[in-house]
């Protein structure tokens, strides 16, 4: 059984980050081991939410972990929220990489043209560090042209894209993916290049027209676990874009209405019949 490592903030309620990517990459077969960087009453869609900074207990985790002599097949970082902690996981990624740890960053800190209320630039530059550290990079078309200076778009074409998965490769890593690529109307997915071929890789499915916390988490999980089932970076990234954009559906037609994240707990059998 593969073993994963996931880095990222925990909600207690709310359906993203750690309570996404746990049950997701699970589910899909892998040990899944967590490393919270924070943990929050809810995520910050709520209103009042509580916060408690967990900074000063990645070393002491990870050097229990080092003295234990436990090794992970991959490690995957989503939302991390300071400086310092990007610092630390970048140790981490040199104490327990080795030829075969795949390393996965979703850089989160923006989204629709602006980065999130807590971040500045500094903030963006430490992020591009980490993802030169990366196997592979996931991050959306506000995040990549934040880290590559490029300017930001809301209507592009693919030679825009192209430009933005040309400087991404500048940074270091050996694959680079956009999420939220939409080259046609109605359409959206994601497009990616891989240095070591020089290939780039589209897919696009069914645009849907709602947007939830958590969706983006829900992609990038989906992808870890299924690259750790021996599919490629292509065909992980396709089952991640239609799993997401059925949860999406699937969420949309609960008479309940929720409003602060997807009904994924109800889609991950039909994730799991996904080829």
């Amino acid at each position: 059984m593969k073993r994963v490592l996931t880095i990222q903030d925990i909600s207690c309620l709310g359906k993203c980050s750690l309570t996404i990517a746990l049950p997701i990459i699970s589910a899909l077969g892998s040990e899944t081991v967590i490393l919270p960087t924070a943990v929050l009453s809810t995520h910050t869609m709520f209103q009042n939410f509580t916060c408690r900074d967990l900074s000063d207990q990645i070393a002491p985790i990870a050097d229990h972990w080092k003295s234990e002599g436990i090794a992970f097949d991959a490690i995957y970082t989503g939302y991390l929220g300071t400086i310092e902690q990007i610092d630390q996981i970048k140790d981490l990624f040199r104490n327990f990489r080795d030829k075969n740890t795949l390393i996965i960053v979703d850089p989160v800190m923006a989204d629709n043209g602006k980065l999130y209320p807590a971040f500045d630039m500094a903030y963006v530059r430490k992020n591009a560090e980490l993802c030169a550290a990366a196997d592979i990079i996931v991050p959306n078309i506000t995040e990549a042209a934040l880290m590559t200076g490029m300017e930001y778009r809301e209507e592009y074409d693919e030679s825009y894209i192209k430009e933005l998965l040309a400087r991404l490769n500048e940074l270091g890593a050996g694959i680079s993916v956009l999420t939220g690529v939409s080259l046609e109307k109605g359409k959206t997915g994601v497009m990616g290049y891989e240095r070591e071929t020089g290939e780039y890789y589209i897919y696009q499915n069914r645009r849907i027209d709602a947007a939830y916390h958590g969706t983006g988490d829900l992609f990038s999980s989906t992808c870890v676990g299924e690259m750790m089932k021996e599919n490629n970076w292509r065909d992980a990234m396709r089952i991640a874009a239609d799993y997401t954009a059925h949860t999406i559906e699937v969420t949309l037609r609960n008479p309940r209405k929720p409003w602060y994240g997807v009904d994924f707990e109800a889609t991950i059998p039909d994730l799991l019949n996904m080829k």
